[in-house]
């Protein structure tokens, strides 16, 4: 049916065109055809964030100014301060590893928590401030990249994998980045995108002849991934969105070649990533190598089944099982049309939302290699499978970027699986 011309969605997993409903504080709208939430209200959305991002702020500074955790062993010591989980790498030949591990503990989040007090404050003023636009553009791309909270698992399991061997005190630094990422995952999450954008720039008029109730492709129509407005296609293909400029397309360009190129690299880089050691411990003049499966069989011998469920689970299980999902994603895509494709998407979330989780062992690895400097009594150098096991992470994760779940519902599904029920269904936020 042909509806109003304003706030209306296209969901960005499924392509179904719908009509916002007014939305109280509290409140969040969901796609009818694939569930997923669109939109989410908050109470005070600038104050809360701007509260928020400034509290996150503070305590980074704190954990960047103070040492972070110390150990000693028969009268040898060391102490280590955050950045060193970085920069300690850089001597041992691995400085990839390094970067990564200082821009996504430590850059990213800060660029983030500036990016959205500078948006913030612009908008409690009502009057925002230059280059809010793009900078509201770049937080959508920042996001999966903040791994402050993967690296204080990781924290914790490399203190249970010495606490029996040394002596650990852990500094304000290690209690301030644990209050940082808290706060970071808040920040995050009370970020409403929806009220930003209508906030910066308005939102114009929907396309005419919009239908909700049907995918938008059909319609020649896109949404915007970054703020939401839909847009029309040009013919050309070459079409931005006329709120925030990022380009749009029906369907991401050669998403399933691209998904496969980069599960198939990430696959070859698993075997010397299992195969190599992922670090090297010295005790007592004595070097061994520790692979990964290696690392989680000494943790289940020494009792601390839990740690080593944890990192078999990250390490092993979730490179494994992203490979296979986006793999048969991708068989299925095109010809899915016997199998649900709600199930599918869901298995889509999942697989996302777990992949950053494998960077826990990276993150064990740097801790360790920072902080075991004893000489020949007892040290830990990285392995090369830490540059392979990391850029399997990487490639897990752009692979699904790179997928369009939107490809799951293209193909025609049985009339018993369709919908037709109201635009969007309204729940409380709980």
């Amino acid at each position: 049916m042909h509806t109003r011309r304003r706030r209306l969605r296209a969901c960005h997993e499924c392509d179904w065109l719908c009509a916002l409903p007014p939305l109280s504080p509290g409140e969040k709208a969901a796609c009818p055809r694939c569930h997923h939430a669109l939109v989410r209200r908050h109470h005070h959305p600038a104050q809360r964030s701007m509260a928020l991002a400034l509290a996150a702020f503070i305590a980074l500074l704190v954990a960047v100014s103070f040492p972070f955790i110390s150990f000693s062993v028969s009268g040898v010591s060391n102490r280590i301060e955050l950045h060193q989980t970085a920069t300690t790498l850089i001597n041992f030949h691995q400085p990839v590893v390094a970067i990564v591990v200082i821009l996504t503990i430590v850059v990213l989040p800060a660029c983030y928590l500036l990016a959205v007090m500078w948006l913030q404050l612009g908008l409690m003023r009502y009057r925002p401030l230059p280059f809010s636009r793009d900078i509201a553009r770049a937080l959508t791309h920042l996001t999966p990249w903040m791994m402050a909270d993967v690296f204080i698992i990781g924290a914790l399991v490399s203190l249970i994998k010495i606490s029996g061997l040394a002596q650990i005190s852990l500094g304000l630094s290690f209690w301030a980045f644990c209050v940082f990422a808290f706060l970071l995952l808040l920040t995050s999450q009370s970020l409403d995108a929806d009220w930003l954008w209508f906030s910066l720039d308005g939102e114009p008029l929907a396309p005419e002849g919009a239908q909700t109730g049907a995918p938008a492709a059909a319609q020649q129509l896109a949404g915007c991934a970054t703020c939401g407005l839909v847009n029309r296609l040009s013919v050309t293909g070459r079409t931005r969105c006329r709120r925030c400029g990022e380009r749009l397309h029906a369907r991401l360009p050669h998403s399933i070649q691209r998904t496969w190129a980069f599960l198939v690299a990430a696959a070859i880089l698993y075997i010397p990533a299992n195969l190599y050691p992922i670090m090297n411990v010295t005790s007592l003049g004595e070097t061994s190598p520790s692979t990964i499966i290696g690392g989680v069989v000494e943790l289940y011998q020494s009792g601390s089944w839990p740690i080593a469920l944890v990192i078999f689970v990250a390490s092993v299980m979730v490179p494994v099982g992203k490979l296979f999902a986006l793999g048969w994603l991708c068989l299925v895509s095109r010809r899915g049309h016997h199998v649900n494709a709600h199930s599918r998407t869901v298995l889509y979330r999942i697989t996302d939302f777990i992949g950053r989780w494998s960077m826990v062992d990276v993150f064990v690895v740097a801790i360790l290699v920072a902080l075991i400097r004893a000489g020949t009594l007892m040290s830990i150098t990285p392995g090369p499978a830490e540059l392979a096991f990391g850029a399997v992470v990487v490639l897990t994760m752009l692979a699904a970027m790179s997928f369009d779940p939107r490809l799951i519902w293209d193909t025609p599904l049985p009339a018993a699986k369709t919908h037709s029920h109201t635009a969007f269904q309204r729940t409380v936020d709980g």
